[in-house]
């Protein structure tokens, strides 16, 4: 665990320092519309690049989730914790943390179009209550790439090419699943369940290759930007284990002030909403993996292999702070909390997120910004 933690944390700073020092040369008196500043990093699909320019950004998000919730009401992890009858399980969990590792990158071929992909590194471990009589207390854990993501994105409204106050956006684009679903217990106590798989929540991406659509709305008025942005990432059949996740549906309102040259704060408002899961994976509806007595005629040993215990309303507030150490370059830091939460429980409930953010834009020579070329008549310069 420290290894991996430690090797990521190198690699999170030694990209950091390659792209500080090769900070692309640009006019920097144009207030780049498309681009990342004008919105929080961690917005999906946010931004799009200025025309013929590159962007690219990475991140590190850490992420607490406890206690176990059902509906809007917490629940006592011990209270549950018995044996397989449908009220009691012999394994609950207790908490779960989740490091992520984010990289992406967008290139903008026009001043309305721009392709997007990204990708991720996961690290989740989590933290199980286990009945005396069957075992002792662990920590289940599951590292490896998560789903990648391709999108477009068109702008379709301006009232303005260069500096728009107010525009709207469309994406459109896939989920591909890089990321593994049949992840298996390494180190669980209670007898025989090493080798099985590992819950829905463990497992690292969807195992369908799922459409996304999304508007987005950006909206300015100096030193003020605001917007929205919703999305939707549907999944509409089942992957090789037989299961696929429930629709997602989320949707983002951002306000931001400038408050420096180098300085912005934001606040945001988050909302996320997933169906419950359609069917459990062929290894727990087949060879009972997951059910007391390995018999998929049983009870589930754990709430976690239960696809009903899986989606729900989550709504959380976010606040950060973006700072442009030099020019083309953007670091960002967002604290999020939750504020509501209905979920199909029992399961885990959010309970706060963290997440820093490198971006920069590199300039082609195709580009208005590009220094060497003559600035354009519109920037005034």
């Amino acid at each position: 665990m420290f290894k991996n933690k430690t090797r990521f944390i190198a690699l999170f700073s030694s990209l950091i320092v390659m792209v500080w020092m090769t900070a692309a040369q640009a006019y920097v008196g144009l207030c780049c519309a498309h681009c990342g500043g004008n919105m929080p990093l961690n917005i999906f699909g946010g931004g799009i690049p200025e025309t013929h320019e590159y962007r690219f950004k990475i991140s590190q998000m850490f992420m607490e989730m406890r206690p176990l919730r059902d509906g809007t009401r917490d629940l006592d992890t011990p209270s549950l914790v018995g044996p397989a009858n449908g009220a009691t399980f012999v394994a609950v969990p207790e908490s779960m943390q989740m490091y992520m590792t984010m990289i992406g990158g967008a290139y903008s071929f026009t001043d309305d179009f721009a392709v997007m992909a990204m990708t991720n590194y996961q690290e989740n471990k989590m933290q199980m209550k286990i009945r005396a009589a069957n075992g002792s207390d662990f920590a289940m854990k599951s590292t490896g790439m998560g789903d990648t993501t391709v999108l477009g994105k068109y702008r379709f409204y301006k009232d303005d090419n260069l500096v728009p106050t107010r525009q709207m956006s469309m994406l459109f684009g896939l989920s591909i699943p890089t990321g593994a679903i049949d992840k298996k217990f390494t180190n669980n106590t209670v007898a025989n369940q090493n080798g099985t798989i590992l819950p829905f929540k463990m497992q690292l991406g969807s195992g369908t290759i799922d459409p996304i659509v999304g508007l987005t709305y950006q909206g300015s008025r100096d030193p003020w930007w605001w917007g929205f942005n919703t999305q939707l990432e549907a999944h509409l059949y089942n992957n090789n284990q037989g299961w696929h996740r429930g629709q997602e549906f989320r949707y983002d309102f951002y306000a931001m002030r400038q408050v420096h040259d180098k300085v912005v704060l934001h606040t945001q408002l988050n909302g996320w909403y997933e169906g419950t899961f359609n069917q459990q994976p062929y290894k727990g509806r087949v060879l009972g993996q997951g059910h007391a007595g390995a018999n998929p005629a049983n009870n589930f040993t754990s709430p976690l292999f239960n696809p009903d215990n899986y989606g729900g309303h989550k709504m959380a507030i976010s606040v950060g702070a973006q700072f442009q150490p030099i020019p083309l370059h953007i670091l960002e830091l967002t604290a999020t909390v939750p504020i509501h939460q209905d979920l199909n429980g029992p399961q885990l409930r959010d309970d706060w997120m963290l997440r820093l953010s490198y971006y920069l834009e590199v300039p082609t020579k195709k580009s208005r910004r590009y220094k060497g070329f003559s600035a354009p008549k519109q920037l005034g310069f």
